[in-house]
Order: C-alpha cells, then sequence, then structure tokens
C-alpha cells in the first residue's frame, strides 16, 4: 500500500503523520476509558479544571512523542512482529523502572537514579501530583521537556527513516 502512496501527489511524511494521528487518537480513548473505569470504581480526583487541561496536555504530549518513537521501530522492523518485539523491549524495562508500580525511594541507588531520570517516571509523577492535589515539584516541567526533546528527536529520524526506505 506504501507503494500505492507513493504514485499519488502527496507527501511521503503524510503515511508517517497519519499513522501517528491514529496512534495518538487510539491512545486518547484508551485513556478516557480507564479514567472512566477509575471514577467508576471509586477514584476521586482533587484536581481543579487548570489541573485537569495540564494532565491532558502532558499525557496527549507524551503520547505524541511515544508514537513518533515507535515509529521509528515501525520503519526499521520487517515485520509487525518485529515491531511488537522491539517496542517491548523498549517500553517493559523503562515502564518497569519507573515509578509506576514501586516508589523509587525503595529502589536500589543505581536503579534509582535511572529511574528517577527517565521520561515515564516524570510523566507519572507529574499526572499523580496534579490528580491527587500534590506538590508538583519540576515533574510538569521535566515531563513537557522529556516530551519534546523525544520529539525533537524521534521525528527527523523517522521521516529520515521513511524516506529512505520508500526510495530503496
Amino acid at each position: 500500500i506504501v507503494d500505492r502512496f507513493r504514485s499519488l501527489p502527496m507527501s511521503n511524511v503524510a503515511v508517517l503523520n497519519g499513522h501517528v494521528v491514529s496512534d495518538l487518537f487510539r491512545n486518547t480513548i484508551s485513556t478516557v476509558v480507564m479514567l472512566l473505569a477509575g471514577l467508576v470504581l471509586g477514584f476521586r480526583s482533587s484536581a481543579s479544571l487548570t489541573d485537569w487541561l495540564l494532565i491532558a496536555f502532558i499525557l496527549l504530549l507524551f503520547t505524541l512523542a511515544f508514537s513518533w518513537l515507535m515509529a521509528i521501530m515501525g520503519v526499521l522492523a520487517k515485520s509487525v512482529e518485529g515491531v511488537q518485539w522491539l517496542s517491548f523491549i523498549i517500553i517493559l524495562p523503562v515502564t518497569f523502572a519507573s515509578s509506576a508500580f514501586v516508589p523509587t525511594a525503595n529502589m536500589n541507588v543505581y536503579l534509582k537514579a535511572f529511574a528517577e531520570n527517565q521520561p515515564i517516571t516524570q510523566v507519572i509523577e507529574a499526572v499523580r501530583a496534579l490528580m491527587l492535589g500534590l506538590p508538583v515539584g519540576n515533574y510538569v516541567f521535566a515531563a513537557i521537556a522529556w516530551s519534546l526533546g523525544l520529539l525533537l528527536v524521534s521525528i527527523p529520524i523517522a521521516t529520515y527513516l521513511f524516506k529512505r526506505k520508500t526510495t530503496q
């Protein structure tokens, strides 16, 4: 289908953009469903409207950045299974070596240093603090900075790799 798209008068990068936008949309729906399930099960947030808007911005920005990072994996892999495997070896260690499941204070010194300075922890702690009315510290800034940094790196790399692959 990519060969068909290349024969049309459109940008080669439109295929990547469409994939990333559909990922963003799909992940937004998943997030809304999880939030609604949490509310049904009894979770109550003390976040203000401004906090909720900031939470939505952080999650959308991080999802966009991560989608572009995964687009690189999609271009590099030769099959769907390859994309799943590559994403698994990135997502699993970074998620489990974050504050998602265990407070970083309970980790050994090396794991703690990694966990406290990686993007997933920053996003989790920012959203957690905003939802629960806790002090946000620099988590919001760090989450946004990590997301923008990932975007600045992954968009040009994904675009370059995709253009190179489609011209071969």
